[in-house]
């Protein structure tokens, strides 16, 4: 079954490790097979992630798109433990993204690292509100 895929004028989508960038009129394709596939919404990069959690999720998503998280396990690690000394409520939300990873479920484990950032988010807002 194909995936059917739109995208909005100038919208980017990776797929695999190439990033495709519509024109200016919108389109539809189906993707057939299996690749790693990222909306412009859900990619984040080094200049973007400016918070610790969006670094874990840039390192979640570098795992998923080159399908190799052996490579990025010392990074990812490093930046878990950082963030958890920091913020020690986001354990049950850190262990779901490893078990995620740990079963080979690399696309949730991004969703899942998505909600770790919105979290984060949630946390600043409340600490700076008193």
């Amino acid at each position: 079954m194909a995936l059917k895929v739109e995208l909005k004028p100038n919208e980017r989508i990776i797929i695999g490790n190439v990033v495709l960038r519509n024109a200016d009129a919108r389109i539809r394709f189906f993707i057939e097979g299996h690749a790693p596939i990222l909306r412009e919404k859900d990619i984040l990069t080094a200049e973007t992630a400016d918070s610790p959690a969006k670094k874990i999720y840039l390192s979640v998503q570098l795992m998923y798109l080159d399908q190799d998280t052996a490579r990025y396990h010392e990074t990812y690690f490093e930046l878990v433990r950082d963030f958890l000394a920091a913020a020690p409520s986001a354990l049950p939300l850190v262990a779901d993204i490893n078990n995620l990873i740990l079963s080979g479920d690399l696309y949730k484990a991004l969703k899942a690292a998505k909600k770790l950032a919105d979290y984060e988010a949630e946390l600043i807002s409340n600490a700076l509100r008193g």
